[in-house]
């Protein structure tokens, strides 16, 4: 898929207008659509900007993964980062049970 149209898509999911994303971003919605159609492309800072706005990555905007990663999971991701070693081996732990726990619903159905 384009970076157009995932913006495109990603707009269209969050309800924006292509006018209400341009305020978000700073441009006019003239050139949303232009990014739409892929007849321009952004620059990194715009790129980052229209990223932050549809809550998306700049990797699965650019393309960089198929994998819509949701920039409220990457803040939390940055949090636990930031905390101090002990804090942070209780935190994966008990993440790492829980992710546990999921993929066995998953695997017998329940």
């Amino acid at each position: 898929m384009t970076f157009g149209k995932k913006i495109a898509i990603e707009r269209k999911k969050k309800g924006y207008s292509q006018d209400e994303l341009a305020k978000k971003v700073g441009t006019i919605s003239v050139t949303i659509g232009r990014y739409e159609r892929d007849e321009i492309k952004p620059s990194i800072d715009v790129a980052s900007k229209l990223a932050d706005a549809l809550n998306i990555s700049l990797d699965y905007l650019t393309g960089k993964t198929d994998i819509e990663l949701d920039n409220s999971i990457i803040q939390r991701v940055v949090e636990i980062q930031n905390l101090p070693k002990e804090d942070k081996v209780h935190i994966l732990y008990t993440l790492d049970g829980l992710l546990q726990n999921v993929r066995t619903k998953l695997a017998f159905g329940k």
